[in-house]
C-alpha cells in the first residue's frame, strides 16, 4: 500500500496559525480587560467633562483664570468636521482635542506588543519556528488577529460615547454632516488600525520579550502618526476616505510586515 503526505501549503498553514492566534487573543482576559477599558473609557470622558463644563480654574501665581469647556454634543469625542480637523492638525492641546477615540489607538499599542512579546517571553514563537511554523505566516497572522482585536477596541469606544452621552444628557446633533457621514467615519478609523498594528508589531519583533522596550518604540512612531487620525477620518467623512484608508492600511500591513518579516529572519529568537 502505497503512503502519501499531504502537502502543508500556505493556506493551510496560515489558517492553522490563525486559529492558534485567535484563541490565545480571544480566549485571554487581557484582551477582554481592554475592551473593557475601551468602553468605559469615554463613559467616564463624557460624564465627568459634563460636570466640569463651565467651571472655572484659577492660576494662584499669575490669577489668570481658565474656564473649562467639555463637549458640546457626542460626536466631538469621535472626532471633528474636515475643516476643523485640519486646522487643529497642528498643536492644538485642548480637552475636545486630546480626549478622544483617536487616543486609543495607543491603547492598541499596549494589546500588539503584550501579544507578541509574550510568544518571545514565554518560547512559544522560537518552539513554533522551529516546529512548524514560517515567519511569513506569523506576521500575517498576527497582523489579521491584532486588527480584529484593536478593531474592537474601537468599536467598543464607540458604544461606549454612545452610552456616555445618554448618561450625561449631551446632545446627539449632527451639525455638518449626517449618518452616512458617521458611519463612513467609523469605518475609517477602523481600517486605519492596521496601519498602526503594522507599526506596534514590527517595534514588538525588535524588542521581543522586552515588552517595556516595545511599547516605548510603538509609542514614539505612532506619535508621528496620531495628527493623521483626524485628517484621515473626519466625522464628514465620504466614501473617498474609505478608500484613501484601505489602501493605506493595505500598504502598511505589505511594507511593515516584509520589514517585520527580514527581522525575524536575521535576528535572534530570545
Amino acid at each position: 500500500m502505497e503512503m502519501t503526505f499531504e502537502k502543508n501549503t500556505f493556506s493551510k498553514r496560515l489558517k492553522s496559525m490563525l486559529k492558534v492566534d485567535a484563541r490565545r487573543m480571544f480566549l485571554s482576559p487581557f484582551f477582554y480587560i481592554m475592551v473593557g477599558i475601551s468602553l468605559a473609557v469615554p463613559i467616564l470622558i463624557l460624564v465627568m467633562t459634563t460636570m466640569m463644563d463651565g467651571s472655572v480654574t484659577v492660576d494662584p501665581q499669575t490669577g489668570k483664570e481658565t474656564v473649562i469647556e467639555g463637549f458640546k454634543n457626542v460626536w466631538q469625542i469621535l472626532g471633528s468636521v474636515s475643516s476643523t480637523s485640519a486646522e487643529s492638525a497642528g498643536m492644538s492641546m485642548d480637552l475636545v482635542s486630546m480626549c478622544n477615540i483617536n487616543m486609543m489607538y495607543f491603547a492598541i499599542a499596549v494589546l500588539v506588543c503584550v501579544f507578541v512579546c509574550d510568544d518571545f517571553r514565554s518560547g512559544y514563537a522560537k518552539n513554533l519556528f522551529t516546529v512548524r511554523s514560517k515567519k511569513t505566516d506569523y506576521v500575517i497572522s498576527k497582523t489579521i488577529i491584532c486588527f480584529v482585536g484593536g478593531a474592537c477596541m474601537i468599536l467598543a469606544f464607540v458604544l461606549g460615547s454612545i452610552l456616555g452621552g445618554l448618561m450625561s444628557s449631551l446632545s446627539f446633533e449632527m451639525v455638518k454632516f449626517n449618518t452616512f457621514n458617521l458611519i463612513c467615519s467609523i469605518i475609517t478609523k477602523v481600517l486605519l488600525v492596521p496601519i498602526f498594528v503594522s507599526i506596534f508589531l514590527t517595534m514588538s519583533v525588535i524588542g521581543k520579550q522586552k515588552s517595556w522596550l516595545a511599547m516605548c518604540l510603538s509609542l514614539g512612531v505612532g506619535m508621528f502618526l496620531f495628527m493623521m487620525i483626524s485628517i484621515a477620518s473626519p466625522l464628514d467623512a465620504n466614501i473617498i476616505h474609505i478608500i484613501l484608508c484601505l489602501v493605506g492600511s493595505l500598504g502598511f500591513a505589505v511594507g511593515l510586515g516584509a520589514v517585520s518579516n527580514v527581522i525575524l529572519k536575521k535576528t535572534s529568537l530570545v
